[in-house]
């Protein structure tokens, strides 16, 4: 760190109301100690109120379990996931005006713009690398998405 950064350091650390910091590097270690009273938080807990405890007048009769319907598993295996090149906003059409690129069932070919990424102001065509049906969405418009995270299922053609 050279002198500006040290300098910087104090006066973010007085401004922050932080009574003690301590950077260490390589070779290099730095602690910043203020005159300020310590801040002290005090926070309490509420009592926890123990159950009420009913007697029994009669064992229950048991009841059998009712399993939940499992929703049918999907097998996606056969399927191709596009994916998010980058971090930012997903957009399935170019304005809230225009109809969506893709829609479920749309058939795509490589080199197909298939969403818009926004990502720092900069809105980029996101092109399908495979030929295929799209099978389904798997986010939502205007949302937000990692890298690598799955986009659309594709089936091969």
């Amino acid at each position: 760190m050279d002198i500006k950064q040290i300098q910087e350091l104090i006066k973010f650390v007085s401004r922050s109301g932080v009574n003690e910091v301590a950077i260490e590097q390589e070779n290099f270690k730095i602690t910043i100690k203020t005159n300020q009273a310590p801040t002290i938080v005090q926070a309490t807990v509420p009592p926890q109120i123990a159950p009420a405890v009913v007697p029994a007048a009669a064992a229950p009769q048991p009841v059998a379990p009712t399993e939940p319907k499992a929703a049918p598993v999907e097998d996606t295996s056969k399927y191709i996931t596009i994916k998010s090149p980058m971090i930012g906003t997903f957009y399935r059409s170019a304005s809230p005006e225009k109809p969506s690129f893709v829609n479920v069932g749309d058939e795509i070919a490589s080199g197909k713009v298939v969403c818009i990424i926004e990502a720092m102001k900069l809105f980029n065509e996101i092109e399908s690398e495979v030929s295929g049906r799209i099978v389904k969405v798997l986010v939502e418009n205007a949302s937000p998405v990692e890298y690598d995270q799955p986009l659309f299922l594709v089936e091969p053609i």
